[in-house]
């Protein structure tokens, strides 16, 4: 007999793709769909997972896009306590692709939210980057400097980006009820004060979600036609949930949901790259060797494992592309990649265990005890 199931990859069967085969060695089960190379221009937002992303392509040498760079004179120490050193520039964690897409809106002058600053015991906060000075500016003055240098940082990214990296992280969100400003974090937690009457909780939907993307992807082409976009969904849970439910079936709601779009996005767009870096840690084959004892933070080890399944998917396709054929840029750098392969070799060897993860979401654990 003959059907299209008597000739499939190995990887197409779960027996010879998952059971019979060591978590550790799960390397097809990403096939990129176009070459991610040192010479392209990357930026990264996102979730906290994303800091990850972002830290590795510095540590092999990538062409990583960071506008909002440390003040010279700041310890290195202090970098990620003041939202430097973590993404393209100091946008904080992005949960939410509304709250990207409204980011990107406010630096291109399409958006004003209501909600301007947060006042705490003589301090000011920005509502959108409430962690980024984490005991709040001196004044107000102070703050709206800080924040028209971070739009005109964030309005010239596009424009310099040749791969856009986005993980989705939430689904649970606070918006401002006057005009749906996503806010990164719910008020009254990391700053502010939390107004039932100002401040509302929403759970986005597929179609919302879908929907913000697609508005998202669009606005880039339109700064940037030749764009490529790589999408991922983060693999930590929630830390609490708002919306009623058990916080188990509230996560798994949360991550199936930003999975499917991405699965959609992917279906829709050639120049959209799924990396199944939720799929490497959370999925129940990995037997959750890859989180803490919390079952919720990626060790090191998993960090190190997802990071390398990815760079090694894409250090392949270069393997295998004749030099002929690369575009001139790389053709040139060739060379450099064979010098640098042992340092590589060492960061990749460092990369799990460097840095730390800032985590907003995190502090939510402290109204649970």
């Amino acid at each position: 007999m003959s059907h299209p199931y008597t000739s499939l990859p190995p990887n197409a069967y779960w027996r010879s793709g998952v059971s019979d085969v060591s978590p550790l060695e799960f390397t097809a089960i990403y096939k990129p769909r176009f070459a991610v190379s040192e010479s392209m221009s990357i930026a990264a937002a996102g979730s906290c997972f994303a800091q990850h992303i972002g830290r590795h392509f510095k540590l092999r040498k990538y062409n990583f896009i960071d506008l909002e760079p440390p003040p010279p004179l700041m310890s290195p120490q202090s970098y990620e306590k003041f939202g430097f050193n973590l993404y393209s520039a100091r946008y904080g964690n992005v949960y939410f692709i509304r709250q990207l897409l409204q980011l990107f809106w406010r630096a291109n002058g399409i958006f004003s939210p209501s909600e301007d600053i947060w006042h705490s015991n003589g301090r000011f906060f920005d509502p959108f980057r409430p962690s980024i000075e984490p005991t709040g500016f001196a004044s107000a003055e102070e703050l709206l400097r800080d924040r028209e240098y971070h739009l005109n940082a964030v309005r010239s990214l596009l424009s310099q980006t040749d791969l856009f990296v986005f993980t989705f992280g939430l689904t649970e969100a606070w918006v401002c009820r006057s005009d749906g400003a996503v806010l990164p974090t719910c008020p009254g937690t990391v700053a502010g004060r939390f107004d039932e009457g100002r401040h509302g909780f929403h759970n986005f939907s597929y179609n919302e979600i879908l929907q913000d993307a697609e508005t998202f992807i669009a606005f880039a082409l339109q700064h940037n036609p030749t764009m490529k976009f790589l999408v991922t969904v983060s693999p930590v849970p929630l830390t609490a949930t708002a919306s009623g439910m058990h916080v188990l079936p509230a996560s798994v709601y949360s991550k199936s949901v930003l999975r499917a779009v991405c699965g959609e996005l992917y279906a829709k767009y050639p120049q959209l790259d799924y990396f199944p870096s939720y799929e490497l840690v959370a999925s129940h084959p990995m037997r959750a060797m890859f989180f803490e004892p919390n079952l919720r933070s990626v060790s090191p080890v998993g960090v190190e494992h997802v990071m390398n399944v990815f760079f090694s998917a894409h250090q392949s396709i270069a393997a295998e592309t004749p030099l002929q054929e690369m575009p001139a840029a790389e053709r040139k750098r060739v060379p450099k990649r064979k010098k640098l392969a042992r340092k590589k070799r060492k960061a990749k060897a460092r990369a799990g265990g460097s840095g730390n993860v800032i985590c907003d979401e995190e502090i939510l654990e402290v109204f649970g005890r």
